[in-house]
């Protein structure tokens, strides 16, 4: 079990002073959508080269050209990069034959705004996908929704590729994830928002180990 640090509202040089407390802590240091919308895969390429010996991935949410999506996100030195579950067939297939093409780089799945979840994720487990991620976004968080029965469903189908979930986890609610057996736990306020961000990535470190 791996664990995500996910930095969605901060800007390059904040980034990089975040990750410097925690990085003895976390595997994979995720550029979020925001900050790919603010400051672009500039943010991914001064990421990796900071932090070498971390796991970065971009998270691009691709809709559309996954081919070519992942090869400009490789290019800048995501290892990780994700698709949406919503897209196309054709642009998942894409997005997988261009991160093998760029010497084995990840494609994670992000389930948002799945309705059907159990046969969706089926189908993308057949579609060679690295990662499949259960995922409650920032708007139904604040509706107190949670990814973990998600979780369940999507652990039941799938086969081939690993799990991942995302979605206001924090301290408190980390052993209930952990329970689920996710290959790939994502964080985001639950150690961004805290005064003493080390210590609580240590103590969910500890947990997820454990697991």
């Amino acid at each position: 079990m791996e664990l995500q640090l996910a930095l969605d509202l901060v800007d390059i040089p904040q980034g990089i002073a975040l990750v410097k407390e925690v990085e003895s802590y976390i595997d994979i240091v995720e550029i979020g959508t925001p900050i790919v919308i603010n400051e672009g895969l500039h943010a991914v390429k001064a990421m990796k080269e900071a932090f070498p010996n971390l796991k970065v991935l971009a998270d691009l949410k691709v809709m559309d050209a996954g081919g070519y999506e992942v090869l400009k996100a490789s290019e800048a030195g995501a290892d990780i990069v994700t698709i949406l579950a919503v897209a196309e067939d054709a642009t998942i297939k894409g997005a997988v034959e261009e991160a093998k093409k760029q010497g084995g780089k990840k494609i994670l799945v992000d389930m948002i705004g799945v309705k059907n979840l159990e046969q969706r994720a089926k189908e993308i487990d057949a579609l060679g996908v690295d990662y499949i991620c259960v995922h409650t976004g920032y708007d139904l968080q604040a509706e107190g929704e949670s990814p973990f029965e998600a979780l369940q469903t999507v652990k039941k189908v799938v086969k081939n590729s690993k799990t991942a979930v995302a979605g206001g986890i924090k301290l408190s609610t980390l052993a209930e994830v952990v329970k689920a057996q996710p290959d790939l736990v994502i964080v985001g306020g639950g150690i961004t928002g805290e005064d003493d961000k080390k210590a609580v990535a240590s103590q969910m470190q500890q947990l997820i180990k454990q697991g």
